[in-house]
């Protein structure tokens, strides 16, 4: 066979692919599925599997698409998908590309809400303490948007309840894709000016997807990084938003909001005209109650008669005077009387008999000590002597006093032996006071001995 009918596997992949491409039916498909193999890559295009009990596709989610979708795909997560058939030539495997993505069963948003929910309290930003709503502001900043009717309705309730407080509007897309970053923009906006008392957030009511972006992670973190209170009014009382549930106060409209930030200026004069009344009737009766007792005081005996207060004190500091005198005279006899027995008890029992007593005995056992150590002395010597006799006795010089020699050899070897001697050897003869040489002629040994 001739080898120009035989394709390349490129040349077989590209005829597979136009047919997948020009394929109506693979152009747009609608696909549902286990998520499977899913590992997300921030900022990237996605790959993963679909699959159910039998079949499994891979697939890729460009990176533009997946951006777009609201909530966090998840491993084993049953999704609806469209998207486009199609070959990858390189290993010649087919694909899905997926343009749009939704959870099965759930909405997209209601899913991407609670994954946020589960998130932030994870991370523990609902058990944050939350900040203090001032009872009497200054200046609020409100972030909705300029055309609608939340901030008519909230300058309406605060000129009404509280005219007094500046209201400072700070414009701000509430729908939309962009509404997010405009949001957190005017809160930053408002904390960087610092001279706010209280923060309004909110918009009006409406669907989820109206709402979206007071679901916004951004949103939620910039409402828990405020340095100021926050209060949120979004949609109506029975939606609840992540924005909601961070801010330090939740108010169901954006009425309830106006009416959370501010206190009624009426009810606010009333109880201070009442405080004043109460202070003014207070000082009143403290003043008459010192009026009282200064008149019950000038009353009194001692201060219209005041010589009468130090009297008593007078006749009370000459009884103890006379007191103290008589205490003095009997302190003074006490001491002489123990004074004049202690002389008497030291004279009874002076010391001199006792010392003179003592330096006799020391006297005497002195001279016993004495006796004591030469009687020692004296025996100790005598032996001695008796022992230096008895060692003198047995020197080798007494015995050469007495007429007898010690005969060696050259080598000082003492000859005690016949057997010691050789005929012709020289003998040194240690006598009494010096040595003699010798040279034996003849050796006999005794037969007796």
């Amino acid at each position: 066979m001739d080898n120009d009918q035989y394709l390349t596997v490129t040349a077989l992949s590209k005829y597979l692919k136009k047919k997948f491409d020009v394929d109506p039916y693979l152009g747009h498909v609608y696909l549902m599925g286990e998520i499977s193999n899913f590992r997300l890559r921030p900022h990237a295009h996605q790959y993963f599997s679909l699959k159910d009990d039998k079949a499994k596709i891979s697939a890729i989610m460009f990176k533009g698409n997946f951006e777009k979708i609201k909530f966090q795909p998840e491993e084993g997560m049953q999704v609806l998908v469209q998207g486009r058939i199609s070959l990858y030539e390189p290993s010649g495997s087919y694909q899905i590309y997926i343009d749009s993505m939704e959870p099965a069963g759930l909405g997209a948003l209601y899913v991407a809400f609670e994954q946020l929910k589960k998130k932030l309290a994870e991370q523990g930003v609902f058990d944050l303490p939350k900040k203090v709503i001032p009872q009497f502001p200054k200046r609020i900043a409100v972030v909705t948007s300029q055309s609608g009717a939340v901030i008519h309705d909230i300058m309406t309730t605060v000129s009404r309840r509280f005219p007094i407080v500046q209201l400072v509007l700070y414009p701000a897309q509430v729908q939309g894709d962009e509404a997010a970053g405009t949001i957190v923009e005017q809160l930053k906006r408002i904390n960087e000016n610092g001279h706010f008392d209280t923060i309004i957030i909110g918009r009006g009511g409406g669907s989820i997807e109206d709402l979206w972006p007071f679901n916004e992670e951004i949103v939620a973190q910039a409402i828990v990084q405020s340095k100021i209170p926050v209060i949120s009014s979004v949609g109506h009382e029975t939606d609840t938003t992540i924005a909601d549930l961070v801010a330090d106060l939740r108010a169901p409209t954006p009425t309830a909001a106006a009416e959370l930030a501010t206190p009624v200026l009426n009810d606010v004069l009333e109880h201070l005209q009442e405080l004043q009344t109460r202070l003014y009737s207070a000082q009143n009766n403290i003043i008459s109650n010192y009026k009282d007792r200064v008149n019950s005081l000038s009353q009194n005996v001692f201060l219209r008669h005041p010589e009468r207060i130090y009297e008593v004190y007078l006749q009370k500091v000459d009884y103890l005077k006379d007191k103290l005198n008589q205490n003095i005279k009997n302190t003074l006899t006490r001491s002489k009387t123990d004074l004049i027995q202690y002389a008497n008890r030291l004279v009874r029992e002076s010391p001199r008999e006792q010392i003179y007593s003592y330096s006799n005995q020391v006297n005497r056992n002195y001279q016993i000590l004495i006796n004591n150590v030469n009687k020692i002395i004296n025996k100790n010597r005598n032996i001695f002597n008796s022992r230096v006799a008895a060692l003198d006795s047995l020197s080798p010089l007494k015995t050469l006093s007495r007429g007898y020699a010690i005969p060696t050899n050259p080598d000082g070897k003492v000859l005690r032996d016949v057997s010691d001697y050789q005929v012709d050897q020289l003998v040194d003869l240690h006598v009494k006071n010096g040595n003699v040489k010798l040279i034996t002629k003849e050796i006999s040994e005794d037969n007796n001995g």
